[in-house]
């Protein structure tokens, strides 16, 4: 919780939007609560005796440790996630998973992955799937496939500030 509370300066803009992480100002992150975070993890990760929060609260310090979003480890993200598979398997950790490892093996290997989850049809109401399945492929350059996920994600979307941050990338793909 500390680790998450640390970035909430800087998660959202002042007009009420939503601001990637990559895209947060990190210097509105509260260093004194990463470095709490980060040390509490630490000792649960040392005591060998940890479950799926522990490696939860650890991937969320391995995002606050990067001074840059380019410093992330995202290697090291995929393998706290492999851990967290193996104690809770679930279609929303493949799916973090999935995100992590197109971060460090590029968009085609995270497309790949959250192509099959879709079709296994376990995050058809998910937006968050399409969301991302969206971003890959707008990274790859392919705007059809990355529209039309982005326009499921706006269909499923409750929350305003997400259903606007979708409308934008909507729009810039034009």
């Amino acid at each position: 919780m500390l680790l998450h509370e640390s970035r909430h300066h800087a998660r959202v803009s002042a007009e009420g939007d939503l601001i990637p992480l990559d895209e947060q100002d990190r210097s509105k992150w509260n260093a004194a609560l990463i470095a709490e975070g980060c040390t509490l993890v630490q000792q649960a990760l040392r005591s060998r005796r940890f479950g799926p929060y522990t490696l939860q609260a650890a991937i969320a310090a391995v995002h606050a440790e990067a001074a840059h979003a380019s410093d992330t480890d995202w290697r090291q993200i995929v393998g706290l996630y492999d851990a967290l598979l193996r104690l809770e398997p679930s279609p929303v950790v493949e799916l973090n998973r999935a995100v992590a490892l197109a971060m460090c093996e590029g968009p085609q290997a995270g497309l790949k992955l959250i192509e099959k989850l879709l079709a296994e049809d376990a995050l058809s109401t998910y937006h968050l799937a399409y969301a991302a399945k969206a971003d890959l492929c707008r990274r790859l350059g392919d705007t059809d496939p990355a529209r039309q996920a982005y326009e499921q994600a706006l269909q499923l979307a409750k929350q305003e500030p997400e259903r606007r941050f979708i409308c934008r990338r909507i729009a810039e793909l034009q």
